[in-house]
């Protein structure tokens, strides 16, 4: 299988934000954001597999900044990783106020994507052709986050298994909630 560059399937989409996206205090839902980021993750990741790709997982969804009514919206994505069957697409979001020209950097976020086969199994996807010191940090920042990510997922379930109600009760001293057991 021919390994293929960054370059080939990086997809920016670039949509106005318009009033019925607008939450009661006039900012766009985060929602209508992850719906945006989730179609350029799968344009991107579908354009490097050359087959239909789901998501799997997302990682570091923070907003920034608010996005607001009558801002142009862009989402610049590529491939930052592959794995045999998996994709990590890299999602910048920016927001542009047309009239100011004023731009900022909302979020960054990491959409996990596997390519699918024509029996709905996942299939091999092509390697990813490093060409520049970028693409090789991305490359291995996915991997960081990867291996972050597994070793948090091990810890917590681990956490999660040994703690005890009854020995956690005074971990809620402090907290704002009310134990109405």
């Amino acid at each position: 299988m021919t390994a293929k560059p960054v370059n080939h399937s990086r997809t920016t989409l670039t949509e106005l934000m318009i009033p019925s996206y607008a939450n009661f205090g006039g900012r766009v839902h985060g929602g209508i954001l992850l719906s945006l980021m989730d179609k350029v993750a799968y344009a991107c990741a579908a354009k490097h597999a050359g087959h239909y790709c789901v998501t799997v997982s997302v990682d570091g969804v923070n907003f920034r900044q608010p996005v607001e009514v009558g801002e142009l919206v862009s989402l610049m994505a590529s491939v930052n990783y592959v794995g045999r069957t998996s994709l990590v697409v890299g999602i910048k979001v920016v927001a542009e106020n047309v009239t100011t020209s004023v731009m900022k950097h909302t979020n960054t976020s990491y959409f996990t994507m596997v390519a699918k086969g024509e029996n709905d199994q996942p299939i091999e996807v092509p390697p990813l052709l490093l060409e520049n010191p970028d693409d090789v940090r991305r490359f291995l920042e996915a991997m960081k986050r990867k291996e972050l990510r597994t070793s948090f997922a091990t810890y917590f379930d681990n956490a999660k298994t040994q703690m005890l109600l009854d020995e956690s009760m005074d971990k809620l001293a402090n907290e704002r909630c009310v134990v109405g057991l």
